[in-house]
């Protein structure tokens, strides 16, 4: 919206503060500033409105509103007095409106910092979170606008809205005066408003996917008056699906009274249907859509799966019909899967929902599948039905412009039909959100995302999202972090999957091995060690072991407190006529069943070679829907040997594990390490079967799937305890002091592309926060030199600064342990006649360091992903080879000691090959205070130490650039919104 002429240039309309919202219900609706232009839609509103609403927004009878009263309710500056308004449709739901006042309640401008706000939600849209959502976001406005608390007049009896205060999570004051209730919310965020607007947000997008994914009918629009076509298609796959609910075919061209398409009611619109309509299947081209829209929108439709294609795929024009079509959809409250989609499916016996292009749903099972390709999603579903697995839902979204991974992350999380979640993504939206969703799903049950274009720089068309710069290595440490198994191919995520969805987690990396042929024995023992597994000596059975010996070998495996998981390998054995035989599948699958099932929780997977039969047989009695058969938990104690808990279990969460609190949302908090698997009767859930083994055609894969089912079986354990900030760092840290001086380096109009800081005034920030940077003196000419050191004392180095010469010892721009004027003379000769002349060089004078390793510490920020904190060693060799790890800020001192060990150089610290071991603990402390830095001060978005010397003792940073800027939007942490592209 344009602002009108009667409004002050000082105050334009605040087209930033629009936003798309989700409810509770899972409908959406708009959030905007009201204009002038709105007193039509506020008087309608105000009509809808009961009469004890109104008595409780103005504690009078106040049947009407006046013409001064809607003036003074549509005209705003933006400043001191804001209004906001939820829409659907274009009509008011709701309003809320703040008056800047002073001490004694009067109207003021700034620099009064409180604010008198007020709510009115019509009664239709009560229940919804509507005032809440509108909390969040008049708050946020109010910040921006330097105000920092809120009063309100509440009477008693207006029990709703005294909770939406009390539930807020901001702190507050309550007092009773003058029969009303006195409300004073300090709007800073804290720890439990992030904590409610967040539990808040997962409700709502979960429920956003529930009615997506249930519906009670669904309509096709679209459907062709022959055989064949897309809407045809989905009609007939609907209808072999089984779906429970009523199905209607629509399409405009239909004649009147057209009766019946394949046995469904068929109608020229969804209006003329009659009955509601809870999803429709828009199967048209795209130049068709708005109009299906608007008659979806129109007759209460609550969600789209648009399979039209002709959209961000197909260029500009394209990406701007997009838009388009999401604006007119969330218009009407509706949410939008696609466009360009294959479609849903959820196997659910209460729903049996087919609403997709492929001809036949998968078996019910406890796998989750989310992809952006269809051809992908239908590679998969063949993958898996081919391997006996069976889905608890099905989502291939297209060009994702609306429901995205995000949200199936938020349904996943809480949805007890799913164990594990696999997504194919090939762009990430809110990388930020993306993370902050899959760690908190990942502490419950597992994700495993294969990551498409990632070395391409760009989005696959279709895809209108923000392309962020991080390098695919960032991204993949980021997703590790969160727990996240990360694989490079959509084999690897079914294998991975068929292991988690089909076994218990393994309680250590311990393997046993044990099959009839050495030689894959021994493949297998070598594929576990390139994986970081420890592996036991191959058992071989001989070629002459039957079934029972197999069966017998793992029972005595299985047993074994030493190991947490089994890898069994077969080939074709030899018959007692010397003839191989691929023998009976079917027995030697009943075999290794029946020594599972008596045997101790464990995984076990198999690895077989020409033994088709085993693979189907595997196969048939593998159901990730789950078994009746309860196991024992394996014997023994300490980590690597305490009863491994299942990938998920929520009913066993919300029974077993008192120890675990629930988060801030109310929602299952992530179960304790060691939870043994539950039994059945006692859950009302399947434990982990026998007839549940993943089979493989190569030891590769299957060590491949175990090897990462064992570090996230790890990551599992210890999110339970995911570290903290340690409280020391208060102590030395200033942080109003840095943030004055930051203030004051960027000055009051600071150039939106920032500065770079001095070394000076690099120095004096982080010693703010810390972090001493030993003094470079410049040194533009020998004389100087002599004098800078003389000031400083010998020995010193000698070293250029210059940018292409900075940090690269090898080129020769550093002279070391120079203990006498002489020898600073000769190095500095030799620097200038070596490389050029001292203006080109920026030669500097420092105190020589005590001998250590060189390390690099960065921070920088990523528009998309955030902060991230990074560490590797220093010189080309780790440059070379990528040899840099990356947390998320903040970091905790769990992160800072991981971050430390992930490199691959990472020995070189902990005295490797007989030398002294570096001083790690003053390296951890040192990352802390980086990542507290750059998470305290968004200003702050470049952050190089380098380099970073470690000594047995303590460290010393020799250089360090800052860069500062204007601090970039935190979307995270502002009040929730839908995502606009």
């Amino acid at each position: 919206m344009e602002p009108t002429p009667e409004q002050s240039p000082h105050h334009a309309y605040p087209d930033h503060w629009e936003a798309d919202v989700v409810l509770r219900d899972g409908g959406t609706a708009r959030i905007r500033p009201i204009t002038t232009d709105d007193a039509g839609r506020l008087v309608s509103f105000y009509e809808q409105v009961s009469d004890e609403s109104k008595y409780y927004r103005f504690f009078a009878p106040y049947p009407r509103l006046s013409a001064r009263d809607v003036h003074r309710f549509t005209h705003h500056d933006y400043v001191d007095r804001v209004g906001l308004a939820v829409t659907i449709g274009g009509e008011f739901i709701a309003t809320v409106r703040f008056d800047r006042i002073d001490g004694q309640g009067r109207p003021a401008s700034a620099p009064a910092d409180e604010a008198e706000v007020a709510f009115l939600v019509q009664d239709a849209h009560q229940g919804r979170g509507v005032a809440s959502a509108l909390l969040e976001h008049i708050a946020a406005v109010a910040r921006e606008r330097g105000i920092r608390r809120f009063a309100a007049e509440v009477l008693p009896a207006n029990t709703k809205m005294i909770k939406v205060f009390r539930d807020a999570g901001f702190t507050q004051q309550r007092s009773f005066e003058d029969g009303s209730v006195h409300l004073t919310l300090d709007l800073e965020p804290t720890a439990e408003s992030l904590a409610v607007q967040r539990g808040r947000e997962q409700r709502a997008e979960a429920r956003s996917v529930q009615r997506l994914l249930a519906p009670g009918s669904v309509a096709v629009v679209g459907v062709g008056r022959v055989p064949g076509g897309v809407g045809r298609t989905v009609l007939r796959n609907l209808l072999g699906s089984g779906f429970t609910g009523h199905t209607y075919a629509v399409n405009t061209s239909f004649a009147a009274g057209q009766g019946t398409v394949d046995g469904v009611p068929a109608h020229r619109s969804v209006g003329e249907i009659g009955e509601r309509v809870d999803l429709a299947v828009v199967a048209v081209p795209a130049d068709r859509v708005p109009e299906a829209v608007a008659d979806c929108g129109e007759h209460g439709v609550r969600g789209l799966v648009v399979l039209s294609a002709g959209y961000a795929e197909r260029g500009a024009e394209g990406r701007e019909r997009q838009r388009e079509l999401v604006r007119q959809a969330r218009s009407y409250g509706m949410r939008i899967i696609g466009p360009n989609a294959f479609g849903i499916i959820n196997t659910s016996d209460a729903v049996r929902l087919n609403a997709s292009l492929a001809p036949e749903s998968p078996k019910a099972g406890r796998i989750g599948l989310f992809t952006q390709s269809g051809a992908i999603g239908i590679a998969v579903l063949s993958g898996l039905h081919r391997r006996g697995a069976g889905l608890s839902a099905f989502i291939s979204a297209g060009n994702r412009a609306d429901v995205s991974g995000n949200d199936f992350l938020q349904y996943w999380y809480e949805d007890e039909r799913t164990d594990v979640a696999l997504l194919y993504l090939e762009s990430l939206g809110n990388p930020r959100k993306f993370t902050r969703l899959a760690r908190r799903t990942a502490a419950v049950k597992p994700v495993v995302v294969v990551k498409g274009a990632r070395h391409s720089g760009t989005n696959p068309p279709g895809h209108a999202v923000p392309v962020s710069r991080i390098p695919d290595a960032t991204v993949s440490a980021l997703m590790r972090q969160a727990g996240v198994i990360r694989v490079d191919t959509v084999t690897e995520m079914v294998d991975v999957g068929l292991l988690l969805a089909g076994q218990p987690l393994p309680a250590g990396p311990r393997v046993a091995i044990l099959g009839n042929s050495e030689s894959l024995g021994l493949l297998t023992y070598d594929a576990c060690l390139a994986e970081g597994l420890r592996p036991r000596p191959p058992r071989d059975l001989t070629t002459a072991a039957g079934p029972r010996d197999f069966r017998d070998a793992l029972a005595e495996a299985l047993a074994d407190r030493t190991c947490d998981a089994v890898i069994v390998t077969a080939i074709p054995w030899v018959g007692e006529d010397g003839e191989a035989e691929t023998g009976d599948g079917e027995v030697l699958a009943a075999a290794l069943r029946e020594a599972a099932a008596t045997g101790p929780a464990k995984p076990v997977a198999v690895v077989h070679v020409e033994m088709g039969g085993l693979a189907q047989a595997l196969a048939a009695a593998t159901s990730t829907a789950g078994s009746s058969a309860p196991r024992p938990a394996a014997p023994g104690a300490g980590e690597e040997t305490s009863p491994a808990p299942r990938p998920s279990d929520t009913a066993a969460r919300k029974r077993s594990a008192p120890s675990a609190p629930p988060s801030p949302s109310g929602s299952p908090a992530a179960p304790a390490p060691g939870v043994p698997v539950e039994d059945t009767a006692a859950t009302g859930r399947p434990g982990p079967a026998a007839g549940r083994m993943p089979a493989y055609p190569a030891a590769e894969r299957a060590v491949r799937a175990l090897g990462e089912v064992v570090k996230y079986a790890q990551w599992r354990r210890h999110a339970a305890s995911p570290g903290k900030v340690p409280e020391f760092l208060d102590e030395t840290i200033d942080e109003h002091g840095t943030a004055r001086l930051i203030g004051t380096l960027l000055g009051p109009d600071p150039d939106p592309r920032g500065r770079p800081l001095t070394h000076d005034e690099a120095r004096e920030l982080l010693a703010r926060y810390g972090v001493t940077v030993r003094p470079a003196l410049p040194a533009p000419d020998p004389e100087a030199a002599v004098t800078a050191a003389a000031t400083i004392g010998y020995p010193v180095a000698l070293k250029t600064t210059a940018p292409h010469l900075r940090h690269r010892a090898d080129l020769g721009g550093v002279r070391l342990d120079l203990v006498s004027e002489n020898a600073l003379r000769r190095a500095y000769d030799e620097l200038t006649d070596l490389l050029g002349t001292p203006a080109e060089l920026r030669p500097v004078v420092q105190a020589m360091a005590p001998r250590g390793v060189d390390t690099v510490v960065k921070a920088s920020i990523d528009a998309a992903a955030g902060a991230v904190l990074s560490f590797g060693l220093a010189g080309a060799p780790s440059e070379l080879l990528g040899d840099t790890a990356h947390r998320l800020v903040p970091a905790t001192d769990r992160d800072a000691a991981e971050l430390i060990r992930s490199i691959r150089a990472a020995p070189v610290l902990f005295g490797w090959r007989g030398a002294a071991p570096a001083d790690t603990p003053a390296l951890e402390e040192l990352l802390l205070r980086v990542s507290r830095l750059v998470d305290d001060h968004p200003e702050v978005v470049s952050v190089t130490l380098e380099p970073v010397v470690v000594a047995t003792h303590g460290l010393t940073v020799l250089g360090a650039s800052v860069r500062l800027a204007p601090p970039p939007a935190r979307n995270d942490l502002g009040p929730r919104r839908l995502p606009s592209y």
